[in-house]
């Protein structure tokens, strides 16, 4: 049986010595944060690892009950869910204003981190309401969310994003849903979608579907879309419920992983809904709902990851087979543990770097969110959202490429062992699979930072990356003990930048061989942000080193191991991408 522990004293060290936040006492949402981080930390964690982790294994093997247009999740979900909404979970950082706590992203994003370790199918629910109060608080008329927030707030309503059709799914543009206005000025919804995640369910009372439909006379692709906000169950003035729309749950997906979680084909038949947002502003709409999803996604390969590492640690210590190649190190016993073998230590290791280098990451990317959105200076909020925006694409696809790999390398740990269901680590690989296709596949990800990112404004949003990086090399270029890594990482900067002209290059030339590049583009530029965090996390744990020598002495250890077997990977990577992709499309198939 899998076990699970919520990396607390990880989670501290970045929110305490990583993120700079005390330098921001003053922006709304900060004063608190670091006297309020261990006990949210704490009741969290209680919340995963006693309530939603024991339910993991139950309910991928249980599975979801479809009948007649009702959706019944396993035995125990109502329940966890009650409990995450009587914790106050959804509202986190909601506007008070609706009933949410006003609390930073940066602050919940390792609860959202340890929910997805402990059990992602349950994890989706709220994860995907969080999306959808994004949308409807930015884009929705006050009358909307006056009417439909607060119950969203506090859990007792979700929300889901309902996109795809059998012909759109990448390509939104071919979305056929119809949308006719009515008198009153609500409209009729007619369509069906698929790949619906908690379209329909029986942990919440009412379901808000943001629908993307065309109204008629709409232009053509993208630029003729619109969204709409359409309950399951309409809303009298008072707050209270009515009857039941006119959509249905048609049927439910049997999946690869995440069987718990799930996954509909909606039908909506002329079902009532309001417009959010204007006209034909749709995509632009939903994109704010996709953008934090995209985050959310990437925690979701980083959660799966931590998981699969901490068993396949554990299983390594236990398990005894074979002897270490320079002999016997416990000879009372007829074996050594398998961790004393050189290709075990370096996939744990290879997990380890990559989850905490991951988890710095994410809540370095939640930070700049909040500073985009609390601010008060408008140039902190721009230069904090050009690092998101650039960030987004590398999150949502390293992360999810990443703890696909890592749960893979768990099974591979554990040997013939991880093949069986009984142990629960190839749960996490099946769970895993999804993350790399859905938000936009990871392909697509690539496609966004090459052509949106990478020249947006002249090279605006690389600048913060780049600069901050350049600052962090010339503060340690002459520090003796930083060498080690500001010389591999400033190397590696010199690799970015030349793969980065090569690809702006080749796009003006060729966009063939621009695209042909992207995913290694997008996997070099990863590592290069990971070598960054790593170098500043041993320059912390240098620092610290006294304070508590067993954490800071494991983090130099990583650090070391990055950039002397992880971070040389990206030669191969700039010689690929350099050497140009044309053959790509001139192989005959």
């Amino acid at each position: 049986m899998p076990t699970f522990k919520a990396p607390i004293r990880d989670f501290q060290f970045v929110l305490r010595e990583f993120l700079p936040l005390t330098q921001y006492k003053d922006v709304p949402g900060f004063a608190d944060v670091l006297d309020m981080a261990d006990p949210v930390l704490d009741a969290a964690a209680q919340l995963c690892e006693s309530v939603l982790f024991p339910l993991n294994q139950v309910g991928d093997k249980e599975g979801l009950k479809y009948e007649n247009g009702t959706v019944t999740t396993p035995k125990g979900f109502k329940e966890a869910y009650k409990a995450y909404c009587e914790g106050g979970w959804p509202s986190f950082t909601c506007d008070p204003a609706y009933g949410g706590q006003g609390l930073p992203e940066c602050l919940n994003m390792p609860i959202m981190e340890m929910a997805c370790s402990a059990n992602l199918s349950f994890g989706l629910t709220p994860g995907l309401s969080h999306g959808a109060y994004n949308a409807i608080v930015r884009h929705a008329s006050d009358a909307l969310k006056q009417k439909y927030l607060p119950n969203l707030v506090c859990g007792l309503w979700s929300g889901v994003m309902c996109l795809t059709e059998p012909q759109a799914g990448t390509d939104l543009g071919l979305v056929r849903t119809k949308a006719e206005a009515a008198a009153d000025g609500s409209y009729k919804i007619t369509g069906g979608k698929i790949f619906i995640s908690s379209g329909e369910h029986d942990m919440t009372e009412n379901i808000l579907h943001l629908v993307l439909a065309r109204l008629p006379g709409a232009p053509k692709g993208t630029k003729g879309i619109s969204l709409f906000l359409v309950p399951k169950f309409l809303v009298k003035d008072d707050g209270t419920l009515d009857e039941r729309n006119k959509l249905r749950c048609e049927g439910i997906e049997h999946k690869m992983g995440l069987t718990a979680s799930p996954t509909c084909v909606m039908q909506f038949d002329g079902a009532i809904g309001w417009l959010v947002g204007e006209p034909n502003q749709g995509m632009r709409n939903m994109f704010t709902m996709m953008n934090a999803a995209r985050l959310y996604v990437g925690v979701q390969g980083l959660g799966l990851a931590e998981v699969a590492y901490q068993n396949a640690l554990a299983y390594a210590r236990d398990r005894l087979q074979s002897r270490a190649p320079t002999g016997a190190k416990l000879p009372e016993k007829p074996a050594d543990p398998i961790i004393l073998q050189p290709d075990v230590r370096r996939m744990i290791l290879t997990m380890r770097a990559f989850t905490e280098g991951a988890r710095a990451l994410i809540l370095l990317t939640a930070f700049n969110a909040d500073l985009a959105h609390r601010h008060p200076d408008k140039q902190v909020q721009q230069d904090a959202d050009d690092f998101v925006q650039l960030m987004t694409p590398i999150v949502k696809a390293y992360l999810t490429d990443m703890g696909s790999e890592v749960a893979n390398l768990a099974v591979q740990v554990y040997g013939g062992y991880g093949y069986i269901k009984d142990y629960g680590v190839e749960q996490y690989v099946r769970d895993a699979r999804i993350a790399q296709i859905y938000e936009g596949t990871n392909g697509v990800q690539a496609l966004d930072l090459i052509g949106r990112k990478l020249s947006y404004a002249n090279g605006r949003y690389l600048r913060q990356f780049f600069h901050p990086t350049d600052a962090f090399i010339t503060k340690h270029k002459d520090n003796p003990a930083m060498a080690e890594f500001i010389k591999p990482l400033s190397k590696h900067i010199g690799y970015l930048q030349q793969a980065s002209l090569y690809i702006a290059m080749a796009g003006l030339k060729d966009p063939n061989d621009a695209a042909g590049a992207a995913t290694e583009y997008l996997r070099l530029f990863a590592l290069v942000v990971f070598a960054l965090i790593w170098a500043r996390t041993a320059e912390i744990a240098m620092e610290k080193q006294k304070d508590d020598p067993a954490f800071y002495d494991a983090k130099l250890a990583t650090a070391r191991f990055y950039f002397s077997k992880i971070l040389p990977g990206t030669t191969s990577l700039l010689q690929s991408i350099t050497s140009g992709s044309k053959s790509l499309m001139a192989a005959a198939l």
